[in-house]
């Protein structure tokens, strides 16, 4: 290969290496445990298998370990919860979904599977600059995101087996229903004007999963769990 060709193909390596577009070659992903998680709101039970439980009308969690934009849950859905909870807009719900970049309540990207009334993914923007607990910004600041291309996702019926994943590099997010894409786009400069953790979520839905993230760096401890009611998103 000629000096200038082989110049230009090394370049091209690096510029994709810097680019977010692979892997650390340290990427390891890890099963997430209770005692890894910095619940907000609700509860979640660990079983003795590594799997979690979630039976409140309400739970809210992130991972407090340094871990890159990654997460995937694959979960058994047991039907509603005993009582039902309201969103903050008033409206009856029933959703589990994943959370990423999740800088405080205020700041976030959301990918939920609503599971009633209707089945569909949806991908969620919240963003209120300035404003840190819940608090300040109450249910405001949220922008659904548009797909660049999108898959129907089948009815969650008790005692379903599911995985749901997501990743994000940069702007770009892609989301799996068992390992079949169903999801993917751009969700703005926006959601990179803040930075945290990733977590779930979930609204009057009875779940047990396990969770898997991917360790980034060290994989060390982050800052002490922010809980409480100022810190639910």
């Amino acid at each position: 290969m000629p000096t200038e060709r082989l110049s230009r193909a090394w370049l091209l390596i690096v510029v994709l290496g810097a680019s977010g577009n692979t892997q650390p070659q340290n990427a390891k992903n890890m099963i997430v445990s209770r005692a890894d998680l910095c619940l907000t709101e609700g509860a979640v039970e660990q079983l003795p298998d590594r799997r979690l439980s979630v039976a409140v009308p309400k739970m809210r969690a992130y991972v407090n370990l340094e871990t890159s934009q990654y997460l995937e849950a694959r979960f058994t859905y047991s039907g509603p919860t005993e009582n039902q909870a309201p969103l903050g807009s008033g409206e009856l719900r029933r959703q589990f979904g994943l959370k990423l970049h999740a800088q405080d309540a205020c700041n976030l990207v959301y990918v939920m599977w609503r599971i009633a009334p209707a089945s569909e993914i949806v991908v969620s923007v919240k963003s209120n600059p300035g404003q840190h607990s819940s608090s300040e910004c109450s249910n405001h600041g949220y922008t659904n995101i548009k797909a660049a291309h999108s898959a129907p996702v089948p009815p969650l019926t008790p005692g379903q087996t599911r995985t749901l994943r997501a990743e994000m590099n940069g702007q770009a997010l892609e989301v799996f229903v068992d390992n079949s894409p169903v999801w993917e786009g751009n969700v703005g400069r926006e959601a990179l004007s803040f930075h945290g953790p990733v977590g779930i979520r979930s609204d009057n839905a009875r779940l047990e999963l396990e969770l898997k993230a991917r360790r980034q760096g060290a994989g060390g401890q982050m800052p002490a769990c922010r809980s409480g009611p100022g810190e639910s998103d």
